[in-house]
């Protein structure tokens, strides 16, 4: 109907106006890379996605994390993904939103200081901030995890803590707010975790 298509418009025209930066590496998890990028797309955000030490048209491989009934993550190699945007000349102030997925690149994108000072800027800023399972690790290694209830995977529970944090335990379909900051426990709560990304970012979504 008439009324449906503008307001689907309205929501476009408001998205198109900001920017979002994802801050990914090597062996990201596939699901959380992918589907952000691709969801914020389809509702007409800008999206930037960059990688420490490459440019814009170099690839990132990714790992697939699966739940299978074992005590922790099983790991399978997953897509490569194509970096749309150039790290060395990305500067904060110029988005609206941070993401960070998790999968392996946490672990070794915390050694980056741009990286850290990047994400220091976002939250002092107060601009919304996304973080999902092993991506809080980026989070406790910026310093901004202090005094902040945040959740995760349940084995990145001890970071958040040692980092001044308070660590919310939740289902894996689950997500937490605390501000302008929105935790994931994992992939399977990314409908949860984008939905409240957007809405910090002032998005309403009406059907």
């Amino acid at each position: 109907t008439n009324k449906q298509t503008n307001k689907t418009n309205a929501l476009e025209e408001m998205a198109a106006s900001k920017s979002i930066l994802i801050i990914t590496g090597d062996f990201t998890e596939d699901y959380e890379i992918m589907v952000p990028y691709q969801a914020l797309l389809m509702l007409g955000y800008n999206v930037s996605v960059v990688c420490p030490g490459k440019k814009a048209g170099e690839k990132i491989a990714t790992a697939i994390h699966d739940f299978e009934g074992d005590q922790t993550f099983t790991e399978k190699r997953g897509h490569n993904f194509v970096l749309n945007a150039t790290f060395s000349e990305i500067a904060a102030d110029k988005f609206d939103g941070l993401l960070l997925p998790g999968g392996r690149a946490p672990e070794y994108l915390r050694l980056d200081a741009k990286v850290l000072e990047i994400i220091r800027a976002f939250v002092a800023a107060n601009k919304p901030v996304g973080a999902i399972c092993h991506g809080t690790q980026l989070l406790t290694a910026a310093g901004v995890a202090k005094g902040r209830k945040l959740t995760a995977y349940f084995a990145v529970e001890p970071e958040v803590t040692m980092a001044g944090g308070e660590f919310q335990k939740l289902g894996a379909e689950e997500a937490f707010v605390d501000g302008n900051i929105v935790t994931g426990v994992a992939w399977p709560g990314h409908p949860q975790w984008l939905a409240k990304f957007i809405a910090l970012l002032g998005a309403k979504i009406q059907l």
